[in-house]
């Protein structure tokens, strides 16, 4: 190639010197001309550079069935590649032009060399910002943080990019480059902390399956409540629901605590874990007269009867007393009310029968008796779970007083008197 650009480019000062012209008017008049040529031929070969990879790669890409090709058009590799065939042709035509002008050549060389270099950095940042693209597509990696590891390849190269440019620039060699650059690290770990515990972060946040792009995350330090949109280097991006969007450091996931929802999305049902609170004042054993009339409760009718028969039969052969309630065994309405709201969860169409359904009383507080429902919806969706549990406490909460029994609540201040 050298041999060819001398052809071109050495034949216009023989020329002028048989022309009569002396030997400083021939020079500077034949770099002139082989300037004009040289720009002239890399607008050739860059137009006709980028025709022929730009269509190429149109035809390649609608003839075949992956759709990496058209990610490459897309983030316009080709057209990237196209400028590099140019400048490539220059870098190795200055010398040639610029023999008998070492500054210049100089100058100029270095000037195209670091230009071919950002280039070829920019071309190799666009191709893997396709391979990102593309794999994103693909249900196994769409949920992985590629953007990490995408930014920790383009720094890499970004880091050896850089210290070829200054070896250009200044002709240190390259080994020497690599020292002073190791001298340097404690201010470069200091300027790239955050990157380089992201990029850890990241790895771990990979291996361990911690955080996938798609999860619904509750980070309550940041005020994150909401779906993963996206993992980089640096940060995670979470859309709220309440569209808002809230940017958690990449390092946070492995140095903070946060909960993860997508156990619960993948399970068969999303628990429901509530409790109301009975006035312990309103708690009794029941009479003949109650249990009459809450026969009348169709879900608990059949268990009242087998219940009351096995606890006369009890009474009856150990003589017990039952002029007064406390003797023997009795039935109480919290009691007969928890066994009611359980038959009423097992009824319920809204909820997982094969999962647990539990009514439970927990420790006695000093606002009354905490009775939890902890139980699991079929339907994990948000706005229907939230609709099936509504539901089952309204009807808790309407059903108690037929009990006997009342919800506690704080005295109301309305049309107190002072």
């Amino acid at each position: 190639m050298h041999k060819l650009l001398e052809k071109i480019f050495n034949f216009l000062y023989p020329l002028f010197r048989d022309w009569g012209m002396s030997r400083n008017v021939a020079s500077y008049t034949s770099l002139i001309f082989n300037i004009a040529i040289l720009i002239a031929l890399a607008y050739v070969i860059y137009y006709a550079a980028k025709f022929i990879l730009v269509t190429l790669t149109a035809v390649f890409a609608q003839r075949t069935k992956t759709k990496f090709d058209d990610y490459l058009i897309q983030n316009k590799t080709t057209r990237y590649t196209a400028y590099l065939i140019p400048f490539f042709f220059i870098y190795k035509a200055v010398p040639v032009i610029l023999d008998k002008y070492e500054y210049w050549e100089s100058m100029f060389g270095k000037i195209v060399g670091i230009y071919i270099v950002l280039l070829g950095l920019w071309i190799v940042r666009t191709v893997f910002n396709s391979l990102r693209d593309y794999l994103k597509q693909k249900p196994e990696y769409s949920d992985k943080p590629i953007d990490s590891f995408v930014q920790v390849i383009m720094i890499v190269l970004w880091i050896f990019g850089v210290a070829m440019i200054i070896s250009t620039l200044f002709g240190i060699k390259k080994g020497e480059l690599l020292t002073i650059l190791g001298t340097l690290s404690a201010i470069i770990i200091l300027i790239f902390r955050d990157t380089i515990l992201g990029f850890v972060s990241s790895v771990q946040v990979a291996i361990n399956d911690m955080v996938r792009i798609g999860d619904w995350i509750t980070m309550d330090k940041f005020g994150a409540d909401g779906d993963v949109i996206e993992i980089n280097l640096t940060t995670v991006k979470v859309r709220n629901f309440d569209n808002t969007i809230t940017t958690i450091p990449t390092y946070a996931l492995s140095s903070d605590s946060f909960q993860n929802w997508r156990g619960m999305q993948k399970s068969d049902g999303r628990r429901i874990k509530r409790h109301v609170l009975i006035k312990s004042s309103t708690i009794r054993f029941l009479n003949d007269e109650d249990l009459h009339q809450l026969r009348k409760v169709q879900l608990i009718s059949s268990y009242i009867e087998s219940r009351q028969a096995e606890i006369d039969r009890y009474n009856d052969l150990r003589g017990i007393d039952k002029t007064l309630s406390l003797n023997g065994r009795n039935m109480t309405n919290l009691g007969l009310f928890r066994k009611y709201i359980m038959q009423y969860l097992h009824d319920h169409p809204g909820l997982n029968k094969n999962m647990h359904i539990m009514c439970r009383q927990l420790q006695s507080t000093a606002h009354g008796v905490p009775l939890e429902i902890y139980v699991f919806s079929s339907d994990k969706r948000w706005a229907n779970y939230e609709y099936i549990m509504a539901d089952i406490f309204d009807h808790v909460m309407a059903s108690v007083r037929y009990f006997d029994l009342e919800i506690f609540e704080l005295p109301s201040q309305i049309g107190s008197v002072d």
